[in-house]
């Protein structure tokens, strides 16, 4: 059953009030900290995944944790493997 938005954030509001108050941090901690994680996942993620596509790209810079050994351990990792291997 699809859920609305209004219920989902009513929702997440809730248990973020929630966690707040059981830990004594405000929710704006707790919206800080899930934003930068977040961003620092997509970011880990979708950069990675676009420059193994695509490559390197003139004017473009890799990110520096993404060079050398990082690079291809990425690929390996995002790269999907054939069924039955393991």
């Amino acid at each position: 059953m699809p859920t609305s938005i209004p219920t989902l954030l009513e929702s997440l509001s809730k248990r973020l009030e929630y966690l707040a108050a059981q830990t004594g941090r405000s929710k704006a901690f707790y919206l800080r900290q899930m934003i930068e994680n977040g961003l620092d996942d997509l970011e880990d993620y979708y950069l990675a995944a676009d420059v193994l596509e695509r490559g390197p790209q003139r004017g473009r810079k890799n990110p520096p944790w993404l060079a050398g050994e990082n690079r291809s351990l990425l690929g390996r990792l995002l790269t999907p493997k054939p069924p039955g291997n393991s």
